[in-house]
Protein backbone atom coordinates (compact mmCIF):
# COMPACT_ATOMS: atom_id res chain seq x y z
CA UNK A 1 0.00 0.00 0.00
CA UNK A 2 2.87 2.36 0.94
CA UNK A 3 4.44 1.36 -2.43
CA UNK A 4 1.38 2.54 -4.27
CA UNK A 5 0.62 5.74 -2.27
CA UNK A 6 4.52 6.82 -3.27
CA UNK A 7 4.24 5.71 -6.46
CA UNK A 8 1.04 8.08 -7.50
CA UNK A 9 3.02 10.91 -4.97
CA UNK A 10 5.91 10.67 -7.91
CA UNK A 11 3.43 10.74 -11.03
CA UNK A 12 1.62 13.82 -9.90
CA UNK A 13 5.09 15.66 -9.15
CA UNK A 14 6.17 14.99 -12.55
CA UNK A 15 2.91 15.17 -14.28
CA UNK A 16 2.17 18.38 -16.65
CA UNK A 17 -0.54 20.00 -15.36
CA UNK A 18 -3.87 19.95 -17.26
CA UNK A 19 -5.94 22.79 -18.03
CA UNK A 20 -9.35 22.05 -18.74
CA UNK A 21 -10.71 25.30 -19.65
CA UNK A 22 -9.64 27.82 -22.40
CA UNK A 23 -9.96 31.11 -20.03
CA UNK A 24 -9.35 34.66 -20.84
CA UNK A 25 -5.82 35.88 -20.00
CA UNK A 26 -5.76 38.97 -21.83
CA UNK A 27 -7.46 41.43 -24.27
CA UNK A 28 -6.35 44.25 -27.12
CA UNK A 29 -7.86 46.59 -26.15
CA UNK A 30 -7.20 45.53 -22.57
CA UNK A 31 -10.39 44.49 -20.39
CA UNK A 32 -11.74 47.79 -18.71
CA UNK A 33 -9.49 49.95 -20.35
CA UNK A 34 -10.07 53.52 -21.53
CA UNK A 35 -8.56 54.14 -24.86
CA UNK A 36 -8.12 57.66 -27.11
CA UNK A 37 -8.18 55.73 -30.16
CA UNK A 38 -10.78 53.37 -31.99
CA UNK A 39 -9.55 49.58 -32.70
CA UNK A 40 -9.62 48.06 -35.86
CA UNK A 41 -10.55 44.92 -33.74
CA UNK A 42 -10.32 43.26 -30.66
CA UNK A 43 -8.01 40.09 -29.80
CA UNK A 44 -8.83 37.98 -26.96
CA UNK A 45 -5.84 35.59 -25.83
CA UNK A 46 -6.69 32.36 -24.22
CA UNK A 47 -5.16 30.22 -21.68
CA UNK A 48 -5.79 27.43 -24.47
CA UNK A 49 -6.06 26.85 -28.20
CA UNK A 50 -9.83 27.77 -28.78
CA UNK A 51 -12.13 26.03 -31.91
CA UNK A 52 -13.07 28.55 -34.01
CA UNK A 53 -15.72 27.11 -35.53
CA UNK A 54 -17.65 26.75 -32.03
CA UNK A 55 -16.42 30.10 -30.14
CA UNK A 56 -18.09 33.49 -30.76
CA UNK A 57 -17.10 37.08 -29.82
CA UNK A 58 -19.82 39.94 -29.76
CA UNK A 59 -18.86 43.95 -29.79
CA UNK A 60 -21.70 45.59 -29.19
CA UNK A 61 -22.00 49.78 -28.53
CA UNK A 62 -23.95 50.80 -25.32
CA UNK A 63 -27.39 50.45 -27.05
CA UNK A 64 -26.84 46.65 -27.77
CA UNK A 65 -26.15 47.39 -31.53
CA UNK A 66 -23.41 44.98 -33.09
CA UNK A 67 -20.16 47.04 -34.02
CA UNK A 68 -18.09 43.63 -35.32
CA UNK A 69 -17.68 43.31 -39.56
CA UNK A 70 -17.27 39.62 -40.22
CA UNK A 71 -16.42 36.66 -38.79
CA UNK A 72 -14.35 36.35 -35.53
CA UNK A 73 -11.13 34.32 -36.69
CA UNK A 74 -7.97 32.80 -35.54
CA UNK A 75 -5.50 35.22 -34.79
CA UNK A 76 -1.87 33.24 -35.91
CA UNK A 77 -1.99 31.15 -32.94
CA UNK A 78 -4.69 28.83 -31.84
CA UNK A 79 -4.79 30.95 -28.46
CA UNK A 80 -5.74 34.31 -30.24
CA UNK A 81 -9.19 34.81 -31.40
CA UNK A 82 -10.33 38.25 -33.04
CA UNK A 83 -13.17 39.86 -34.91
CA UNK A 84 -13.18 42.95 -37.01
CA UNK A 85 -14.77 46.53 -35.70
CA UNK A 86 -16.84 48.97 -37.41
CA UNK A 87 -15.65 52.37 -37.22
CA UNK A 88 -15.92 53.40 -33.49
CA UNK A 89 -17.03 56.56 -32.10
CA UNK A 90 -16.36 57.60 -28.86
CA UNK A 91 -18.46 55.88 -25.68
CA UNK A 92 -18.66 52.52 -23.87
CA UNK A 93 -18.57 49.24 -26.05
CA UNK A 94 -19.16 45.23 -24.42
CA UNK A 95 -17.29 42.52 -25.34
CA UNK A 96 -19.39 39.13 -25.09
CA UNK A 97 -17.37 36.41 -25.48
CA UNK A 98 -17.97 32.41 -26.03
CA UNK A 99 -15.69 29.90 -26.62
CA UNK A 100 -14.77 26.07 -26.90
CA UNK A 101 -11.41 25.27 -25.93
CA UNK A 102 -9.51 21.98 -28.17
CA UNK A 103 -10.23 20.31 -25.47
CA UNK A 104 -14.12 20.96 -25.90
CA UNK A 105 -14.84 23.10 -22.90
CA UNK A 106 -16.82 26.24 -22.90
CA UNK A 107 -16.05 29.06 -21.34
CA UNK A 108 -17.92 33.02 -21.91
CA UNK A 109 -17.65 36.16 -20.14
CA UNK A 110 -17.45 39.72 -21.21
CA UNK A 111 -16.05 42.66 -20.07
CA UNK A 112 -16.28 46.74 -21.59
CA UNK A 113 -13.53 49.51 -23.13
CA UNK A 114 -13.73 53.17 -23.46
CA UNK A 115 -12.82 54.72 -26.52
CA UNK A 116 -12.92 58.30 -25.46
CA UNK A 117 -12.06 60.34 -28.50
Amino acid sequence: MVRFAVTVACWALVSPPAFAHAFLDGAVPRVGSEIPAAPAEVVLHFTQGVEPDFSKIAVQDAGGASVTTGAPHSAGDPTHFAVALKKLSPGVYTVIWHVTSVDTHKTQGKFHFTVTQ
